[in-house]
């Protein structure tokens, strides 16, 4: 009988891991305008997904991340080159990195052990289930930092006005930052929609409980729902802003019209004289 540790090893020796590996870009990519550079690949609406050389697998998503599956680092270095290929205007480096790590025993249960998630088989519909659930998290790392920028900004214009009781004339820089605000919004709840269970999760109780388990390890839920509260409360400040420097400009605009009408009836006056 060996020692606990040597009794570890031989368990993970005998059921070798997964790894999931996503990065996700500024970018999105859309998979029409992706596919004619992967011909070898496997298209469906929520990704493109290929074997490469010497094993391993690799999954495009839309909204601009990246998984490799069992993938070398020089090989996944390899196809992030052909990716920039396909896409010139990528950003130069990824924004996030998320990895995952997927042990099958047949004997286990889906359920997350230290940061490492069992199961007892892996099959082309969990891989991709597990890699969609890996490449929004990572996905969601990088709104959450916009969002965040967003509402430190936000706080920022909403303290001014709380100090002085008014914002400044000049508008458009405000303007610029709520188009910015709306379209940052619209690509969240867009590409985040995702979180709604796969249909194959309806079909595989396995599946089922695995997607529930990457939910709770990712935190993707609290993490949706924080983004949302911020993103509206976003929205909220800076239509507020936006009335009070309406307001101001109007009042302005009434006080030269009542200028000059004043300017007008002592002109008239003058003239009279």
């Amino acid at each position: 009988m060996g020692s606990p540790d040597e009794i570890a090893r031989g368990a993970a020796s005998a059921n070798p891991a997964n790894t999931f590996h996503a990065v996700a870009f500024v970018e999105n990519m859309p998979l029409k305008d992706l596919a004619p550079h992967y011909p070898e690949a496997v298209r469906t609406l929520r990704e493109i997904r290929f074997r490469v050389p010497g094993g391993g697998e690799v999954f495009l998503f839309p909204f601009g991340a990246v998984v490799f599956m069992n993938v070398p680092g020089e090989v996944r270095a390899n196809e992030i080159a052909r990716l920039r290929t396909a896409r010139p205007h990528l950003s130069h480096a990824a924004v996030v990195s998320e990895q995952l790590s997927v042990r099958e025993d047949p004997s286990a249960k889906p359920a997350f052990v230290n940061g490492v998630l069992s199961l007892d088989r892996m099959t082309p519909d969990r891989a991709a289930i597990i890699a969609l659930t890996v490449a929004q998290s990572a996905a969601m790392e990088y709104y959450e930092g916009i969002v965040e920028s967003m509402f430190e900004k936000t706080d920022r214009l909403v303290e001014r006005l709380e100090a002085k009781g008014t914002v400044s004339f000049v508008t458009r820089p405000l303007h610029r930052f709520i188009g910015a605000a709306i379209g940052t919004r619209n690509e969240v709840l867009s590409i985040l929609h995702l979180l709604d269970k796969p249909d194959e999760a309806w079909d595989d109780p396995g599946m089922d409980r695995i997607y529930g388990e990457l939910r709770a390890e990712f935190d993707l839920v609290d993490r949706y729902q924080s983004l949302e509260l911020k993103l509206r409360s976003v929205q909220e400040a800076l239509e507020l802003v936006l009335d009070v420097a309406r307001d101001r400009r109007l009042v302005l605009l009434e006080g030269a019209v009542v200028l000059l009408i004043v300017l007008e009836i002592v002109l008239t006056f003058v003239r009279a004289h």
